[in-house]
């Protein structure tokens, strides 16, 4: 018994310092974004945008979004709409086609993925007559706000070579679901990417919504063909010296999983990604925090552990569980002095920790995030009903990253369903 409570205690011990740490220096982060700064001068249109949409069997939306791209408050001349269809069984490619979009049809069965896609894609805008400043990057499913090219064009005329825009929900009030998703995306967006740009750090691509220069892709190479792309392509930026941009005002409305095995499915893809990007770049994101004293790398790295840390977390709990069951077991047995070694471990080494992490995390669930679902102008009465039972979507994380790194080395891609068509007008009267 004293083994087991002495193995218990000790990596009790040091996954609740590492939890405590990682929390604390998330959430000092965080503070920087409840400030927003405004860009002082405005730029006219001048960077030559193509807008690449990845499609997978996507003919119910992909009229929605390309007529979402066409209504864009931006020079015409100056950007053109891409579609991939990329292994459709579907109309995709005529439905494409006919609202206007120049279509590429790619067959692959081998190399498949929206990675793939948009490196086979990027090879024929290169030999293109037509040369074009950046790409960016759109899913199927997505609704494009009319100053999305507006605030890319003030970004990159700023200097920055790849920038995310802001990624906010179609369908926030269809389900808890939608309403948790939409909620985690809302405070990000606040939390993590406009705190780490008012740092001057890097925020970190978020699959869809994102610009890259042409220069840029030649010099790096595209090579992000795992399950997370773009947090594949944000670290190789990183590790090579440059920095993803932020633009607040640069909105995509993306479609949520409506059901908790939709969302299940996905979040267990990310965190696969995840592990795979970690296992590859979290060493050398490191390495070069050391030797470079790359205070961006590290904290690059850091975002790259994110199913670790959230796995930590769970097993804190569960570890100070099993510990209280040892605890009322010695004490029915009688077993005095383990009940007194586990009473004194429990109080001198992980109390004081785990405490402060269930206030801050109490805290952060009754206070803070509302506060910044109150400054993104987000609250409703059914957005806090949604965040009564957001907790349960955040308990899910634990056993999805488990089974993520787990999988990690599985490539399958599922694909998202869609439930229905909504243009952009439809979209911006609800909003």
């Amino acid at each position: 018994m004293d083994i087991i409570n002495d193995i218990l205690t000790y990596s009790s011990k040091t996954i609740t310092y590492i939890v405590y740490f990682v929390t604390m220096y998330q959430l000092f982060i965080s503070f920087f974004g409840i400030w927003r700064r405004k860009d002082k001068k405005k730029y006219d249109d001048k960077t030559k945008f193509a807008l690449i949409v990845a499609a997978h069997n996507e003919q119910l939306v992909i009229a929605d979004i390309i007529n979402s791209l066409k209504m864009l408050n931006y020079n015409k001349k100056l950007y053109d709409i891409f579609v991939i269809a990329d292994n459709c069984t579907d109309k995709t490619a005529e439905i494409a086609r006919k609202n206007g979009a120049l279509v590429y049809e790619r067959c692959d069965k081998k190399r498949r993925g929206k990675g793939y896609a948009l490196e086979w894609m990027f090879s024929k805008i290169y030999k293109m007559e037509n040369k074009y400043d950046s790409v960016v990057i759109f899913d199927a499913d997505n609704l494009v706000h009319k100053d999305f090219l507006k605030e890319m064009n003030q970004k990159v005329l700023q200097g920055y070579k790849v920038v995310q825009g802001y990624l906010d929900s179609k369908n926030p009030l269809d389900s808890w679901i939608t309403g948790s998703y939409s909620i985690s995306f809302w405070t990000m967006n606040r939390m993590f990417q406009l705190a780490r740009y008012n740092l001057g750090l890097s925020s970190q691509l978020g699959g869809t919504g994102f610009c890259i220069g042409i220069d840029i892709l030649k010099e790096l190479g595209w090579g992000a063909t795992c399950l997370t792309e773009d947090l594949e392509f944000s670290c190789k930026l990183v590790l090579n010296g440059y920095k993803v941009g932020w633009a607040h005002d640069a909105i995509i409305y993306d479609e949520k999983p409506l059901k908790l095995a939709q969302s299940w499915r996905q979040r267990k893809r990310w965190m696969q990604g995840f592990a795979d990007v970690f296992s590859r770049y979290f060493f050398k994101l490191m390495k070069r925090a050391v030797t470079k004293f790359s205070f961006t790398s590290f904290d690059c790295a850091l975002y790259s552990i994110q199913p670790i840390v959230s796995i930590f977390i769970g097993l804190s709990v569960i570890i100070g569980f099993i510990k209280y069951i040892i605890g009322a077991v010695a004490l029915v047995n009688n077993f005095s002095s383990v009940v007194s070694s586990i009473n004194f471990n429990l109080s001198t080494i992980n109390f004081n920790a785990v405490t402060i992490i269930v206030i801050l995390l109490s805290l952060l669930q009754i206070l803070y995030f509302p506060f910044i679902l109150g400054l993104e102008k987000k609250l409703s009465l059914k957005v806090i009903l949604y965040y009564i039972v957001f907790p349960i979507y955040t308990i899910t994380w634990f056993p999805i990253s488990i089974q993520g790194i787990l999988d990690k080395n599985k490539k399958e891609w599922n694909h998202t369903v869609h439930t229905r068509s909504m243009n952009i007008e439809e979209l911006e009267k609800v909003n």
